[in-house]
């Protein structure tokens, strides 16, 4: 990627978190990249193109960051592992996040399913799902508690109810940070996860 089209994404990023995907045209974006609108275009070829790389980017930036926390706590018991992805919120929503979740506020601005960026939104939050039923899975086989059927259900229907659990508490966290509503939503979240999943 070239420097002008690096600084483009910087602006997008920057300018569509802060005010919004509609609120933000190629002429503001090209304008605080400091390039010309023909560049911006050679580069990305349209404005859902760059909405798509903005979202992407940010994707990939969380997923970096939630690896290095899960890693610090491998081999750790698998509630452990579920604490730490609120951790991990927390510390990105702290220095990434003062609105409140990027997906979460596009999807608000892009409900059709036909816009490109569309599959990266919905395929980060399954990608969210499938992270959490795994620990969940994880948890059930563990007996962490008796905390793996979240509800009294056992294998893997038990699993998938605790884990959908563990995705709204965090999606639940993502919202009232954005909305700052009440402090530390992650911190309040993380402890029902202890306490659902027997203190650890």
């Amino acid at each position: 990627m070239t420097p002008g089209a690096r600084r483009v994404l910087r602006a997008a990023e920057r300018l569509f978190y802060e005010r919004g995907i509609h609120a933000v045209g190629v002429d503001l974006i090209a304008a605080e990249a400091g390039v010309t609108k023909k560049t911006l275009y050679d580069r990305f070829g349209s404005k859902e193109q760059i909405v798509v790389e903005y979202l992407a980017g940010r994707d990939e930036r969380w997923r970096e960051l939630l690896a290095a926390r899960l890693d610090a706590v491998a081999g750790r018991e698998p509630a452990v592992r579920a604490v730490a992805v609120f951790e991990a919120s927390r510390e990105w929503a702290a220095e990434y996040g003062s609105k409140g979740c990027s997906m979460i506020n596009a999807h608000a601005e892009i409900g059709d399913p036909s816009h490109p960026a569309y599959p990266v939104i919905t395929g980060q939050k399954r990608w969210m799902l499938d992270l959490f039923t795994g620990l969940a899975r994880e948890i059930g086989a563990g007996g962490a508690g008796g905390a793996g059927g979240a509800g009294g259900e056992s294998g893997a229907a038990g699993a998938d109810r605790l884990g959908r659990t563990l995705m709204l508490l965090h999606e639940g966290a993502l919202v009232a940070h954005g909305l700052g509503v009440f402090p530390d939503p992650f911190g309040h979240a993380a402890d029902e996860v202890r306490d659902l999943l027997g203190r650890v």
